[in-house]
């Protein structure tokens, strides 16, 4: 790893000055830049931004105190320690080279010994408080972004990748800066064995994400056994450490690698490669707190998850309990369910909105639950107080769903399924846009295996048959009854029913013939 080297510009309106300075310092290993005058040495500091200055007071035109002043009023440059070299020995100099924000003072004619010392003191000083402002700005920043995270969080809308790329960018930032790695390498372990693996690096603009395939390797070339803990890597020398192995795969991928830290733990890796300056320890504690940031977010991430599940779970329950006293003893509520992400990913709807209408359309009826068994099961036609009674269903499953957030769809579905585009529809008649969309989409699907399934005024009706009614209409199934964007969907994608109403049916009929007989 190549040490950077520590760079001082030196000040001074006579050649031999700065010749004798050149000599004292360059064979100590500094890089020297030179300026002649007061609008030049500005134009060098804003340029190079050295490690220090030397400069001399008396110049002409654009004397030492204002080409000091001037550096210490600039934002670039004032955080560069000044020294200022003078013959001049009076207080009040002195005093006056205080006041425009000077560090330190060397009197002419130079002392080599006396150069080099107040030259390394100042330098040290001077990378004490980057340091100290490296690590404010850092801190400054694991806790804004520990603010958004716990403000922002929505457990129904997480993406644990955005999540991870919000933490890289932390890391590498978005513009160039020698404090920055320049690389991030990311692994998540997002179940079983299975790891994805992606590498950052840092454009002007903003960080670039691209996908690592085939890192299977790279992940056994991990140490084993050694959780949650920081690693670190400078150099060429890899001949006994542990983290070898891991740059060697790296390096055969053509990554450069000249340091890095390395962020382990059961199912995060984190590869912050190539600091432009020797690391330190500081740098392995700041990337510790913002990785525990990701091993926070990916605990919710699989607990949502898990929760997400038992979401599911239950509603599929709830479904299948409310057609425990139905006629239909198919597959009924899983069929409509596949139906409607049918017609909604046809529609153009986003992900989010199919999954959720695929699970939650299977509490459609869950209102019969509160229907006397005998309407619901009656081999003859409803009398109109029977139909009344029946026509109260959707409200009854509005009401069993309640008002929880997670359940918005389902409610909407069941209080608004028999709802028609045309007004026709019940329990309130509302029509066109007022229905949710969801529940136009459930109608369509509903309509399609009701038709299929037998009912207790109607035979099953072969796919054929079911379109021609739902496209043509038979009395009492008319197109009008339809959202115009569902029909056309339906017409365009109709043989994908018949291939999920076949499918299901068969599923079903098997795990039916497999249940022990009743007893």
């Amino acid at each position: 790893m190549t040490v950077a080297v520590a760079t001082i510009l030196c000040v001074d309106d006579e050649k031999h000055n700065r010749d004798l300075l050149r000599a004292v310092l360059v064979p100590r290993g500094f890089e020297v830049f030179e300026a002649e005058n007061g609008p030049q040495a500005l134009e060098v500091a804003r340029k190079h931004r050295p490690d220090l200055i030397l400069l001399d007071v008396m110049m002409p035109g654009m004397d030492g105190y204002a080409v000091c002043r001037a550096i210490k009023e600039d934002p670039l440059t004032r955080d560069i320690p000044v020294v200022m070299v003078t013959s001049l020995t009076a207080k009040a100099e002195r005093i006056k080279s205080i006041e425009t924000g000077a560090d330190d003072f060397l009197s002419k004619p130079f002392d080599q010994a006396e150069v080099l010392a107040r030259v390394n003191m100042l330098l040290k000083v001077k990378d004490l408080n980057d340091r100290l402002k490296s690590a404010y700005a850092n801190i400054s920043q694991i806790t804004s972004f520990g603010r958004i995270i716990a403000r922002t969080y929505d457990p129904n809308n997480f993406s644990l990748l955005k999540a991870m790329d919000k933490v890289v960018e932390l890391i590498l930032g978005r513009a160039a800066d020698p404090e920055k790695p320049s690389q991030v390498v990311a692994g998540l372990k997002l179940g079983g064995d299975s790891w994805r693996w992606y590498v950052y690096e840092r454009s002007t603009e903003k960080v670039q994400r691209t996908s690592f395939k085939m890192m299977l390797d790279l992940y056994l070339a991990l140490p084993e056994g050694k959780a949650a803990r920081v690693v670190t890597f400078s150099g060429d020398e890899l001949e006994g450490k542990e983290i070898g192995p891991v740059v060697a795969k790296l390096r055969e991928r053509k990554i450069q690698v000249r340091n890095m830290l390395c962020f382990m733990s059961d199912d995060v890796c984190l590869l912050v490669l190539n600091y432009q300056r020797p690391i330190t320890r500081y740098d392995a504690d700041v990337i510790n707190a913002i990785v525990t940031h990701t091993v926070f977010l990916k605990t919710l991430y699989l607990q949502m998850n898990e929760i997400s599940d038992a979401f599911d779970y239950s509603l599929q329950a709830l479904a299948r309990a409310s057609e425990a006293n139905d006629e239909d003893t198919g597959n009924h509520i899983h069929r409509v369910g596949e139906y409607c992400a049918l017609l909604a990913r046809e529609i153009g709807l986003p992900e989010k909105f199919i999954r959720s209408i695929k699970v939650q359309a299977l509490t459609h009826d869950v209102g019969k639950i509160h229907i006397p068994p005998p309407i619901l099961l009656k081999p003859g036609k409803l009398t109109p107080e029977e139909y009344e009674v029946m026509k109260l269903h959707p409200q009854y499953g509005a009401m069993i769903l309640g008002d929880n957030p997670r359940l918005t769809m389902a409610k909407n579905i069941a209080l608004n399924h028999h709802e028609r585009w045309d007004g026709s529809g019940y329990p309130r008649g509302i029509s066109g846009e007022a229905i949710p969309m969801e529940a136009r989409i459930l109608s369509m699907a509903d309509q399609y295996d009701a038709l299929r399934n037998t009912r207790v005024y109607k035979p099953p009706y072969d796919h054929a048959t079911t379109c021609a009614i739902i496209t043509q209409g038979d009395g009492r199934t008319h197109p009008g009854h339809f959202d115009p964007r569902v029909f056309a969907a339906f017409k365009k994608i109709a043989g994908h029913f018949e291939e999920t109403y076949e499918h299901l049916k068969d599923t079903f009929e098997k795990a039916y013939h497999a249940l022990p007989p009743a007893e």
